[in-house]
């Protein structure tokens, strides 16, 4: 599965029992799905989305990007398309007018890769990734400039189907996540992830991305 309207279906289906999803599709079927956990980033169960460009290039907005190529992660994808999305829907335009060419690359990786290497001006990205991958690959971010990050929303929540959260084995995946800081073998794959525990969260931590949601459906 690559693409989240493939992972949320097999959750949906009962495919898988529970994965690691992104708030946009976790509100998009909010009724059908109930939060396992959410993982905290520098102290904070938030992230922003970053809109960047290669290293070079002299824009610093949104403003500068009309005309240009620009690299979306997913359509379902809070930070790699929502929130630029309603950025643009705020000014009436849409990403297919707005661009001269808006691709998919279904990867926030793929996103750094295709703007660092010149397949694409700009892109929109999770910041938690680009900060990630700065330490992880910094040759690779080097490639690209953010220039503007959006303000902090939920943080991509682990999610399983409501009707099937009570479940033992379920429940008890959810356990082991919201305790992995406890273990040296949880804490060391936390650090992997450059995370620092996950917690358990509700629905209104998601309140930002529904508020851009409804904008984009209200303007768009």
């Amino acid at each position: 599965m690559s693409t989240y309207q493939e992972i949320t279906a097999a959750l949906l289906d009962g495919s898988v029992d529970a994965a690691w999803i992104c708030g946009y599709p976790f509100l998009q079927h909010r009724a059908q799905l109930a939060l396992l956990g959410v993982p905290v980033w520098r102290g904070e169960p938030l992230y922003r989305s970053y809109l960047i460009v290669s290293a070079n290039d002299e824009a610093t907005g949104l403003a500068d990007l009309r005309g240009g190529h620009h690299a979306f992660s997913d359509p379902d994808s809070n930070s790699g398309y929502l929130v630029t999305a309603s950025d643009l829907a705020r000014i009436g335009e849409r990403p297919e007018g707005y661009f001269a060419r808006a691709l998919y690359t279904y990867g926030h990786r793929n996103v750094v890769r295709a703007v660092a290497g010149g397949l694409t001006r700009s892109g929109s990205v999770d910041g938690y990734v680009w900060e990630s991958l700065a330490v992880a690959e910094p040759e690779l971010t080097a490639g690209t400039r953010v220039i503007a990050r959006s303000e902090w929303l939920g943080f991509p929540p682990f999610a399983a189907r409501a009707d099937r959260v009570s479940e033992p084995e379920i429940a008890r995946f959810g356990e082991v996540l919201r305790t992995l800081d406890a273990t040296r073998a949880g804490a060391e794959v936390l650090d992997l992830l450059f995370l620092d525990r996950i917690i358990a969260a509700d629905a209104d931590l998601f309140e930002g991305i529904a508020l851009r949601m409804a904008e984009l459906e209200e303007r768009g």
